[in-house]
């Protein structure tokens, strides 16, 4: 028989194990693609409907470019992060983990595609 206390048998478990650096990255993470939306819109809206060369002559100039390039990075880890939140309140064991792996996989995979091709573009 385990002589173990309330206290020692709950050290660890609950919302306090990790909570809080999520809770920061989301928040930072929002505000950060608060600033970052406007300057976005502003920048693909001007090029929707635009000749190719255009387009390209746009995202080709570094202020562009970099705006483009920090919406793609900082909406995709907040994607991520949402995302495990609603994964781990509701599912469990092998599925949550698998789950998490999936959206991960997916989110930084949709960074990467979504650089490489303004890689392209810019160059």
């Amino acid at each position: 028989m385990a002589f173990v206390t309330d206290r020692k048998r709950v050290t660890g478990l609950g919302a306090a194990r990790s909570g809080t650096g999520h809770h920061w990255t989301m928040t930072v993470t929002s505000v950060a693609l608060l600033i970052l939306t406007p300057f976005f819109l502003g920048i693909i809206g001007s090029a929707l409907g635009s000749e190719h060369a255009d387009v390209v002559a746009t995202l080709s100039r570094p202020i562009p470019a970099l705006v483009v390039a920090a919406y793609l990075i900082v909406g995709s880890h907040h994607l991520r992060l949402g995302m495990q939140t609603l994964i781990e309140d509701y599912t469990r064991d092998l599925t949550r983990k698998a789950a998490i792996v999936a959206t991960t996989i997916l989110s930084y995979g949709i960074a990467l595609g979504g650089l490489v091709a303004l890689v392209q573009i810019a160059l």
